[in-house]
């Protein structure tokens, strides 16, 4: 048989595109309504093929949008035009795989799961043996439950990690390997936002204004909240991205994420979200039971912010203020320390100016792109620039008053005995705060004004003369 009529047979998930559609349909299922998920319980238990059935007819998915391997796209496109059959053979459910069929357009058929098979495995070998049969037929996949199929199949054409095709050479003398080299501890970390962990420094700061730095008892206490912290907070990263894939798709930026473009499986983000949760949990037990009290608190409101806030107007970046202002709620409380209402006022404020330079940053991106005038998964619109500017540099002002009236205060001359050198904390602050909202005027804002922070030599350097200053005062 001569090789322009023997068909390719084409895996989809984890082969063509680099997703999995079971789980991204599973999630935005939940997203849509968690109660889904005590469902999804049942119909798992009359089989994965029932499972799938039931989500397809309930989601609906923009396979445009999905991570594609362009490689394989590429490869199958050449093919097809040579005059070879393509075939769509995958364990997604039906509705789903003719989807990704239509927007191809190469593809002569499709053979998928239904609400009784799940055409995957062994049962996608012999089915195949059975239209082609054996050797009749190329076979592209890309883990080890295709084995059984490239077995079968005259050529192995494998997407996937070198260990995937030594397997698949193990059956089949030919085979064709597309090699995907990912560093998995690499994606991990970059989906737990590691780097965003800086933002959990808040937690010591009442230690730092109650001058008790130096009582190991509670600096020990502040320790064990940042890293309970650190891991809740990466567990409702994680959760969020995978709730947020179509708008992060759309996004300039966010597409290049582990999830969204397909480099780190939504299984592993997941069982690693339990995971992170759990061991949260775990910290926070050795805590007063106020700190566990707020954790619980920013935890549910986090996730509530994954669902529902981030898409309401002003509430997401009320939402966003409150839950920076709730780390330093959260190091009071694990050190048993009372905040002063002056810190609490300071850190609403300025936080509420820092995420209204956020979304200030995502919608002049998205007017520099000259895109749709609203943004994805936000509930404003382009139109709102001007309006979100005076509400943030008023924010970031109030906070800067806040500042100077607290050096006034009786409280400041029990805590510090040369207060004068404070009055070169309130310029600082008058400074940055300034300056941030320059830059972001100017476009040059991450839309992260924090991960900007941390990498801006000058902001560094104020919060290093910020440091500096407090101890003179001291």
């Amino acid at each position: 048989m001569s090789q322009v009529n023997v068909p390719i047979c084409v895996d989809l998930d984890g082969t063509l595109t680099h997703a999995d559609l079971l789980a991204e349909s599973f999630l935005v299922l939940v997203k849509r309504n968690p109660l889904y998920l005590f469902y999804c319980f049942v119909w798992l238990l009359r089989g994965r093929a029932y499972l799938k059935a039931r989500i397809a007819e309930r989601v609906a998915l923009d396979v445009s949008l999905l991570p594609y391997d362009a490689k394989l796209v590429a490869y199958l496109r050449e093919e097809t035009s040579s005059g070879r059959d393509l075939y769509l053979c995958t364990a997604a459910n039906r509705r789903l795989a003719e989807q990704v069929a239509t927007h191809f357009g190469f593809f002569k058929g499709v053979r998928a799961s239904d609400e009784t098979r799940n055409f995957s495995g062994a049962d996608k070998a012999g089915a195949l043996r059975d239209e082609f049969g054996e050797r009749g037929f190329d076979y592209c996949g890309n883990a080890l439950v295709d084995v059984p199929v490239w077995k079968l199949a005259r050529m192995a054409i494998v997407v996937g990690n070198l260990h995937i095709a030594g397997a698949a050479k193990k059956v089949n003398d030919t085979t064709l390997v597309f090699e995907q080299k990912r560093s998995f501890l690499r994606l991990v970390l970059r989906e737990m936002r590691v780097y965003q962990w800086v933002k959990n420094f808040l937690i010591f700061l009442p230690l730092l204004a109650s001058h008790r730095f130096t009582d190991l008892r509670v600096l020990g206490a502040e320790c064990i909240a940042f890293v309970t912290f650190c891991f809740c907070a990466s567990s409702v990263y994680l959760l969020n991205d995978m709730l947020d894939l179509d708008a992060d798709r759309r996004h300039a930026r966010k597409c290049k994420r582990p999830f969204a473009s397909g480099e780190l499986p939504l299984m592993v983000g997941i069982v690693l979200t339990v995971v992170l949760l759990l061991a949260s949990a775990a910290l926070a037990v050795l805590l007063p039971v106020d700190f566990i009290i707020v954790l619980a608190c920013y935890f549910v409101t986090t996730v509530a912010y994954s669902f529902v806030l981030k898409r309401m107007l002003l509430v997401d970046v009320f939402v966003l203020a409150a839950l920076y202002t709730a780390r330093i709620a959260a190091g009071g409380a694990a050190g048993g320390i009372t905040l002063s209402y002056w810190l609490i006022m300071f850190s609403v404020l300025i936080f509420l100016s820092l995420a209204m330079v956020k979304r200030y940053a995502e919608l002049e991106a998205l007017l520099q792109r000259s895109e749709s005038g609203e943004a994805a998964g936000r509930a404003y619109l382009t139109q709102d620039l001007g309006i979100l500017r005076s509400f943030g540099t008023a924010s970031g002002y109030l906070a800067v008053l806040v500042l100077a009236l607290y050096m006034n205060s009786a409280d400041v001359t029990l805590l510090y005995r040369h207060q004068q050198a404070l009055w070169f904390l309130f310029g600082l602050a008058l400074f940055w705060i300034s300056r941030i909202w320059m830059v972001t005027f100017r476009g040059q804002m991450h839309d992260d004004p924090i991960v900007f922070a941390i990498r801006d030599r000058l902001s560094l350097l104020v919060l290093a003369l910020c440091v500096g200053t407090v101890i003179v005062a001291i």
